[in-house]
């Protein structure tokens, strides 16, 4: 585990002023929402926590006794931030040039839920980003309590560590040191899919949000790598590695998803589906680990070790969701990551109740130019 010893931190005015402000939009979106007060207001604390104890990375990097692994993904967060900023288009500002000392890999612990004959999320509405299909909580009991009280009710769980946030440019986000454990590619990638979010976000399409900043993160990574240190480099192959992995696990998720909605939408009874749903959950997790020993990148992810379920799946669908289209996109572009990523800003925006039709409508127009 990492160590970071922080001395002075950023002044204690604008700290309080990050705090009355989202204590305020807290507040308001109890008001507008029906969410518990408490619940927001403990969302406004620890997210002004982390604020709090930012520290500057140049100040950071300045300590003559800072180990050469922390330094070397310190230096690469700045150089991922400029390159996003100054060659992928995205809007930077001040976020991740600070970073917090957390003291567990995981800063909230998610909840979600689903119906045990459905693909469509349990969501929850709050301010600013909509409705969502996960609840966030603090302490990990919190979360399986909540997730023990929806399976009571019938539905599909799965609680999840969630080590990385975006507040989508209301405050300059800290990188948080968790992050530090991770491979340099990995960072660079979660870094660009963060500032993503930054830079556009669609409320209520969690899934569009997602998907679309994991394929900007994974694709942002490979030109950042190429460029700073050339396309035959390790890292570069590495990027270009998770990148193809990332869009062989979307086609494998299609591919799950369409056989369980041909069985959800049936005529069968829901005790018929129920236990029809069990053999396709096993071919589902044999197949994936069939195929995990050829992707890189993924292996924080056990959908072949752990219990599956619908809610589990849409964790995966939330992320990875028609990927293959973004890359159509993509090479229509000719490989210019900047000119997509505003493409896909562009269409977004003129079809926001469906960005992904909208993406797919363009991806296969068969009148496009393109390679």
């Amino acid at each position: 585990m990492l160590t970071m010893r922080f001395g002075r931190r950023f002044p204690a005015v604008g700290r309080y002023r990050w705090l009355l402000a989202l204590a305020a939009v807290a507040i308001l979106g109890s008001c507008t929402s029906g969410c518990e007060v408490g619940y927001i207001l403990r969302g406004a604390y620890e997210e002004g926590r982390l604020l709090w104890n930012r520290q500057p990375i140049k100040q950071v990097l300045a300590r003559p006794d800072l180990p050469s692994a922390t330094r070397t993904r310190l230096e690469t967060v700045l150089k991922v931030r400029d390159f996003a900023r100054d060659r992928l288009g995205l809007k930077v500002g001040g976020a991740y040039a600070s970073v917090t000392q957390i003291d567990s890999g995981a800063i909230v612990w998610v909840v979600m839920a689903a119906p045990r004959d459905s693909l469509t999320p349990v969501t929850w509405w709050f301010p600013i980003v909509g409705s969502v299909p996960y609840r966030g909580y603090f302490n990990k009991q919190a979360a399986l309590d909540e997730a023990k009280s929806l399976e009571d009710s019938g539905y599909d769980t799965f609680v999840r560590p969630a080590v990385a946030f975006s507040t989508l440019g209301f405050f300059n986000d800290p990188l948080l040191s968790n992050l530090l454990k991770l491979k340099r590619v990995e960072l660079a990638g979660v870094i660009i899919h963060e500032l993503f979010h930054r830079t556009f976000f669609v409320a209520s399409d969690v899934m569009f949000d997602e998907s679309a900043a994991s394929w900007v993160g994974s694709r942002g990574a490979v030109d950042f790598f190429t460029a700073t240190e050339g396309a035959g480099s390790a890292d570069a192959i590495a990027a270009r590695g998770i990148l193809d992995s990332d869009l062989r696990f979307a086609s494998f998720l299609l591919q799950a998803q369409a056989r369980l909605l041909r069985l959800y939408q049936s005529k069968r009874t829901h005790s018929e589906i129920i236990k029809d749903r069990e053999p396709m959950f096993a071919k589902i997790k044999a197949d994936y680990a069939a195929l995990k020993p050829e992707l890189s990148g993924l292996e924080r992810f056990d959908l072949d070790r752990e219990p599956l379920n619908n809610a589990v799946l849409i964790n995966y669908l939330i992320y990875f969701h028609q990927l293959g289209d973004f890359a159509k996109l993509d090479r229509m572009n000719h490989g210019d990551a900047r000119a997509t990523i505003g493409r896909i800003i562009e269409l977004a925006k003129s079809q926001p109740s469906d960005p992904f039709n909208a993406i797919a409508q363009a991806a296969n127009d068969t009148g496009s130019s393109g390679p």
